[in-house]
């Protein structure tokens, strides 16, 4: 379950056994869980996370998209 980036107390990570599934990034905080997919950027689901957040969390995966789209590859690839 590596984990790509932490910020804002938000940790962003993929799991290792979904290399057939497009590529997406999990965000979790305390409790609070979402997914993204990330190309395009789009909201797959969540759970206790508000409006705010989700907007913030978009923003973010949006703002690393590169970032995470290089990881997801990298680390699929082997």
């Amino acid at each position: 379950m590596p984990t790509i980036l932490k910020t804002y107390g938000l940790r962003f990570f993929f799991f290792s056994n979904e290399t057939t599934d497009l590529p997406h990034i999990h965000v979790e905080k305390n409790n609070a869980y979402a997914m993204y997919y990330l190309s395009p950027v789009e909201h797959a689901t969540s759970y206790a996370f508000n409006a705010k957040d989700l907007s913030q969390i978009r923003a973010l995966v949006q703002q690393h998209q590169t970032l995470f789209l290089t990881k997801w590859n990298e680390f699929n690839s082997q």
